[in-house]
């Protein structure tokens, strides 16, 4: 049967915010952080944004490092499709694991496997070693991030100090994914693509000292058992699906791999559903799942996290391939965007606190569609403001969206179950970012190739097939943002109570 509170021991570790229902008189001192609350979030914070550095860090350097490793262009996708593979596919079990096994545990293993894992990529002697670097980094974030995210929710209470704590972790990612498009530019220009992976070895270490000095356990009482059918199908599913979906964007949606795979990725995961309606301690709760504040809030996360990681992307075409800017140049653009997301990641709670999670989830949510569907007017021969204004602002709400859903995702889980909580919320983080990109991007590659066939251009078919993608990114975030105030609509917005 599910696991349930009456099964598990209080787990929340030194300097936690009081439970709820504590006395009133703990309110003033639950808003606030202790030392202690303040370094474990700097801590986890800072293995998110190692995380988030890995995701872009290599976008600019791949021509570079191809040449040095001797890769074919069409290989080079396998750079970032190694670590979005592992990545994507293990995370739901990761974060089981760690409920069962110990969160703390299983944090330090995944520091330790990714930091490994980037000396060897940045060490790398041949393609293969590169690769296995980079499938090695990509096993250890799919640990890392659903065992951060939970020792962040059961350190911090459901509240002001959580909304607090989630505004800053996701301010943070978003900014490790912007900024590793600038020090990724910067670094491989000055000393190599080497150095952007001895970068994330480094930035490892230190965190790696620092996790044991100040992360306390928390385990399962019991004897632990692990849905072994449902860790098989979800996984398999999800590493069907994401090669499918990375392949088909460099190639086609045509060859026989893609399609197998694709068709093997939807089955396993329909089976999947079966498999855990049936399991006596299932890897994702259902009924978990029929919470509207969970299955809504997971789906305006996934949906706000592909759209935007496919806006950076189309972007970062645009003004390489259309204006001509340098990759250096094309990073620094995407700094404002980090600068913009510092802003909305520091306001976004007390937005909450005004407003309610629900509100600012939708509101976020409209905010990023309607500055994705500005981005149309992007022309050949300029557009350059229009385009650093766009992801800007549509990044104001991106963060607002990302933060409120993490809130809304979480909120009314015990604390037995918030690693599945918060694997799935990682998992539509991780899943959003990894399958944006190959959806939209196909679409836009294949309108390229229809309007050039037809004689237009090379920047014009370019643009036509940008805007295209973005106007499916636009429409798609205003359908789900609709769909989610729909299915929200009868759920108490989680604002905090207002002190006498």
């Amino acid at each position: 049967m599910p696991i349930t509170d009456s099964t598990v021991a209080p787990d929340t570790p030194t300097g936690a915010a009081p439970a709820p229902g504590a006395a009133p008189d703990a309110a003033p001192a639950a808003a606030r952080m202790t030392r202690r609350a303040q370094l474990i979030l700097l801590l986890l914070c800072g293995a998110q944004f190692i995380i988030a550095l890995d995701f872009s860090i290599l976008n600019v350097a791949l021509p570079v490092l191809g040449r040095d490793l001797g890769m074919d262009q069409a290989d080079l996708q396998w750079a970032v499709t190694a670590f979005a593979l592992p990545s994507g596919g293990f995370l739901l079990l990761s974060g089981r694991i760690a409920d069962l096994f110990g969160r703390r545990r299983l944090f330090l293993i995944g520091l330790g496997l990714f930091t490994a894992a980037s000396v060897l990529a940045a060490l790398a002697w041949s393609p293969a070693v590169f690769l296995a670097g980079r499938a090695l980094q990509g096993l250890g974030a799919a640990v890392i991030v659903p065992t951060g995210m939970s020792l962040l929710t059961t350190t911090f209470a459901e509240g002001p100090q959580r909304a607090r704590a989630l505004g800053i972790s996701g301010t943070v990612l978003s900014m490790g994914f912007t900024i590793g498009m600038v020090l990724g530019g910067v670094l491989t220009d000055a000393l190599g693509w080497r150095s952007t992976m001895g970068l994330l070895s480094v930035a490892g270490v230190a965190v790696l000292v620092g996790a044991p000095l100040l992360l306390t356990e928390s385990r399962h009482p019991g004897r632990p058992r692990i849905d072994v059918p449902g860790a098989v199908t979800v996984t398999g599913g999800l590493l069907s699906l994401i090669y499918a979906l990375s392949t088909a964007a460099e190639q086609s949606f045509g060859r026989p791999d893609v399609l197998v795979t694709l068709l093997a990725g939807v089955g396993l995961l329909a089976a999947f559903v079966v498999v855990e309606s049936r399991a006596a301690q299932p890897l994702v709760s259902l009924p978990m799942l029929r919470r509207r504040t969970v299955a809504w809030g997971n789906l305006a996360g996934l949906t706000t996290f592909a759209m935007m990681s496919t806006v950076v992307f189309l972007l970062t075409l645009y003004l390489q391939e259309v204006l001509r800017l340098s990759p250096l140049h094309t990073g620094l653009v995407f700094g404002v965007q980090g600068v913009v997301s510092a802003f909305a990641g520091l306001v976004a709670p007390k937005v909450i606190g005004r407003f309610g999670a629900h509100r600012t989830l939708l509101t976020g949510l409209l905010t990023q569609a309607g500055f994705t569907a500005a981005l149309l007017g992007l022309g050949t021969g300029s557009g350059l403001w229009l385009a650093l204004t766009g992801v800007a602002l549509g990044s104001l709400g991106h963060l607002w969206a990302i933060i409120s859903y993490g809130v809304t995702a979480t909120s009314g889980v015990p604390d037995a179950e918030q690693g599945l909580a918060t694997g799935l919320v990682t998992s539509s983080q991780q899943v959003g970012i990894t399958l944006g990109i190959p959806l939209l991007s196909a679409v836009a590659s294949a309108h390229i190739a229809g309007l050039r066939a037809d004689g237009i251009g090379f920047a014009q078919a370019t643009l036509g097939g940008i805007k295209l993608a973005l106007g499916l990114d636009a429409a798609l975030l205003a359908v789900v943002a609709l769909l989610v105030a729909a299915g929200l609509r009868t759920v108490r917005s989680m604002r905090p109570a207002r002190r006498g």
